[in-house]
């Protein structure tokens, strides 16, 4: 679950996570802070590790004491190869807080439904760019995509 906060720019190639795959966007990200107060200022590496790409962030004295929840989560809700359904999951005190589905046609590189919180479509993007480069990765040469029901 990344920091409702964090706004991704792009991936980290090689930041010494040990299973960089498992994390909320599908990868480590560099990017900036868009918590009241402190809108684009840059993490330290610390914070990128143990805040920003992992959500929970209570360590993080830019996080606000107010806020809507605590972390967001993805996952693909379904890959029909031309078209991948992403589920969202805000969640606040280690509990739902909001949900929802976005969907992207792959062949138009294109959103057909978004999250109104740019935060969170910035998020929503860095992870399905994640889960389409593994995709594309272990695709039998024979197929470009392996459709999941």
């Amino acid at each position: 679950m990344a920091c409702p906060f964090f706004v991704p720019t792009h991936k980290l190639d090689d930041a010494g996570w040990l299973h960089p795959a498992r994390l909320p966007l599908g990868g480590g990200w560099q990017g900036h802070c868009s918590a009241p107060g402190h809108e684009g200022a840059e993490p330290s590496d610390r914070e990128l590790h143990e805040c920003c790409n992992l959500g929970y962030a209570v360590g993080c004295s830019w996080l606000p004491q107010e806020r809507s929840c605590d972390a967001v989560r993805f996952s693909v809700a379904q890959d029909r190869g031309a078209r991948v359904l992403l589920w969202f999951i805000c969640e606040s005190g280690h509990r739902p807080a909001a949900h929802g589905m976005l969907e992207f046609d792959v062949p138009l590189a294109q959103w057909i439904t978004q999250h109104p919180d740019t935060r969170m479509q910035k998020m929503a993007e860095c992870y399905l760019e994640s889960y389409l480069l593994r995709r594309i990765h272990s695709a039998p040469a024979d197929s470009t995509a392996r459709p999941n029901s």
